[in-house]
């Protein structure tokens, strides 16, 4: 008998075998890759918003802290510097506003760094009598060509949107001239919040997130212990997260530090942590005042995403 031939039914078998073997090992090495994968997030990946398909790095810099007198405190050319050193760094997301003292700073800042790089997010406060021509005034603020997203800020009512209409068509306008690239809302209570998830008009939500609850669309849901100290619960606005996400629109977290309320290096890194597990969250905009706080920052987050990948 020739024992270096073999059966079909051996041969069949060591080649099921070797078949099984190879793909448990490819499949060891993609849940290995995945996970590695995962566990190199970081605080300045440039992510997608939504389905506008814009990308913006995962964190951004607030210029708005007090309306921008933080960022300021220290002069144009201390404000310019940060601005350059979040960008040296990877963060290509700024936040601004028409109220804000940094809103006229803003050209300047960006102006030595590529324009098709940056994510501008910048936000309208009250209905101005001529859309267009705000929305151009940014323009020629900034010194660009458009403004990435531009928001309807600190809505407070149920229906907003009717009340906004002239204002949001007026956007629509805006963004088939090109004016602005995506959209958005910004709320500041729970009915408003729920009004621009049901409206079909934004794209992108700028949205309040800690696991305090503090400042938070859902902060008129208080709830009162017995010893009469409040408790905020972060739950309603969490459950609405997911509907803007069922629905593809652009997420971003805000007032993740509780509006500057969160002092301890303890109750930092909880948040960070809890707003860096919400898959619903595209990206965070936290307000710096130094490059020091930026790298730390930074630090933070890419930490914070190491513990949930």
């Amino acid at each position: 008998m020739n024992t270096d031939h073999l059966s079909r039914r051996q041969f069949l078998e060591r080649t099921a075998l070797a078949a099984g073997a190879l793909a448990l090992a490819s499949g060891t090495a993609s849940t290995a890759q995945s996970a590695q994968t995962a566990a190199q997030r970081t605080a300045v990946d440039q992510v997608t918003l939504g389905s506008t398909g814009l990308k913006l790095s995962r964190l951004g810099i607030g210029t708005g802290s007090n309306n921008g007198v933080v960022q300021l405190a220290d002069g144009v050319e201390a404000f310019n510097n940060l601005i350059h050193h979040a960008y040296d760094q990877g963060i290509t997301y700024i936040d601004t506003s028409r109220t804000y003292r940094t809103f006229d700073r803003i050209a300047g800042a960006i102006k030595d760094l590529p324009r098709e790089k940056l994510f501008i997010l910048s936000k309208l406060p009250d209905q101005p009598t001529d859309v267009l021509a705000e929305v151009d005034q940014h323009r020629k603020t900034f010194n660009t060509d458009y403004v990435d997203c531009l928001l309807v800020h600190c809505m407070f009512k149920d229906r907003w949107t009717d009340s906004w209409k002239r204002t949001l068509d007026g956007l629509n306008e805006a963004q088939d001239k090109k004016w602005i690239r995506a959209k958005g809302v910004s709320c500041h209570s729970l009915p408003a919040l729920r009004t621009a998830i049901t409206s079909d008009w934004p794209e992108v939500h700028l949205v309040r997130v800690n696991p305090q609850g503090i400042r938070m669309d859902g902060m008129e849901e208080v709830m009162w212990v017995n010893n009469g100290s409040p408790v905020h619960d972060p739950a309603p606005v969490l459950a609405e997260l997911k509907n803007m996400k069922a629905k593809n629109r652009g997420v971003i977290g805000m007032k993740i530090m509780g509006n500057g309320e969160f002092k301890s290096d303890a109750e930092r890194e909880k948040s960070v942590r809890f707003a860096m597990s919400l898959p619903e969250l595209d990206a965070v905009v936290i307000g710096f005042k130094s490059p020091e706080e930026i790298d730390k920052g930074i630090k933070l987050l890419n930490s914070a995403l190491a513990q949930t990948a």
